[in-house]
């Protein structure tokens, strides 16, 4: 009888949609009779260890990223910050053999912590971000960011390939010596076809400080002239989840999977940012929505101009928006319109992993060159 694998899941601590889309994976591995070894930091690392509170985690070095106050100042920002960046995932790849050793890990799955592959065991990282648009040097930083991916074994694309696609460019690139592996779109949540309306509108925030919190102090005052029922997710993952009824808007800091299932299922349309994990999961649940790119985060600008130009989600920049830009989602098809098929992930991971067995060599003859 084959022994159980030890898998280390490790998402980045950038928001929450790392975490979350890895949830989906984290389920398979349990389901295949594996066991998920989760690693991460920061809020990703309480958000999963609220998902799972039976299972094995690890703090990792933190990259401690922060948006700047003014989104023009980004990418200044982040060239500022890049010498941390860069410490953690030295110190995360160093830590990562005494990881690897200590909890008998089988295989890696990383989203987007560029320090934790391995010549010991097979390595994943999981990103859309084949190309990493940042303005005049998009070059540059795509270029840094396949330096890191072609260090892991298989590079796993939270996409389809080809033209109708929903990352558009970001997911194109035909460098041949990444081994790229296209998932389809992953969620964490099941289009159960049981939409019973409760809210006219969900808001659902999500990303760093201290973006998040200014876009929720602006929609908090857009929403007191709004006339529906509005379902208000802050984002915030707190030790104790809290609820306010404000008139004809609920509160809630967090919502855990199951919580957020039933709050699409029960709203009509979603007003939020237009980071690609979001997008995924408002396809799979068929929803309409209106978008606000974090001010100056290129991708997310990238992805909310090119879905608003298709005709499928409308989207203003946070300056821009007001609350009466909302009537703008009937006119579009919504999310619902994209088809697009996803892959078994039980297979893939089996073919992933299938290489390492316990009673044999941990260094697969793939990776022993």
């Amino acid at each position: 009888m084959q022994k159980s694998k030890n898998i280390l899941v490790a998402p980045l601590n950038w928001g929450l949609g790392h975490a979350t889309r890895c949830i989906p994976i984290i389920n398979a591995i349990i389901k295949k009779g594996n066991r998920p070894i989760i690693a991460s930091d920061g809020l990703a690392l309480a958000l999963l260890k609220k998902e799972y509170p039976r299972q094995t985690f690890i703090e990792l070095p933190s990259y401690d990223i922060e948006y700047a106050k003014e989104g023009q100042n980004l990418k200044l920002k982040m060239l500022k910050d890049s010498p941390k960046i860069w410490m953690a995932i030295r110190n995360e790849q160093q830590m990562l053999q005494e990881i690897i050793l200590k909890h008998n890990i089988s295989g890696i799955i990383s989203d987007n912590r560029l320090g934790l592959y391995s010549n010991l065991v097979p390595s994943v990282i999981i990103t859309h971000q084949l190309q990493v648009l940042s303005g005049t040097t998009t070059w540059l930083s795509t270029q840094l960011h396949l330096h890191y991916i072609k260090k892991y074994d298989y590079c796993w694309i939270p996409d389809v390939d080809g033209p109708d696609n929903l990352s558009g460019k970001l997911s194109y690139n035909d460098d041949f010596e990444i081994e790229k592996v296209y998932l389809g779109p992953l969620s964490r949540f099941k289009n159960t076809g049981n939409y019973q309306k409760k809210y006219d509108l969900m808001v659902l925030l999500s990303g760093p400080e201290p973006q998040r919190g200014i876009l929720e102090k602006k929609l908090l005052a857009e929403l007191k002239t709004y006339e529906g029922e509005v379902l208000f997710i802050a984002g915030k993952v707190e030790k104790e989840q809290k609820v306010e009824k404000k008139g004809r808007l609920t509160y809630y800091n967090y919502l855990s999977t199951d919580g957020l299932q039933k709050a699409l299922d029960r709203s009509e349309m979603v007003l939020s940012r237009s980071g690609y994990t979001t997008i995924m999961d408002l396809q799979k649940m068929g929803k309409k929505a209106f978008f606000i790119p974090t001010p100056g985060q290129f991708e997310q600008e990238y992805l909310a101009e090119l879905l608003d130009q298709k005709g499928i989600v409308p989207c203003a920049t946070q300056e821009e928006f007001h609350i009466q830009m909302l009537s703008r989602v009937e006119h579009y098809k919504g999310l619902g319109s994209i088809q697009s098929s996803s892959r078994s992930l039980s297979s893939v991971l089996e073919e992933t992993f299938s290489s390492v067995n316990e009673n044999s060599d941990p260094i697969p003859n793939s990776l022993s060159t």
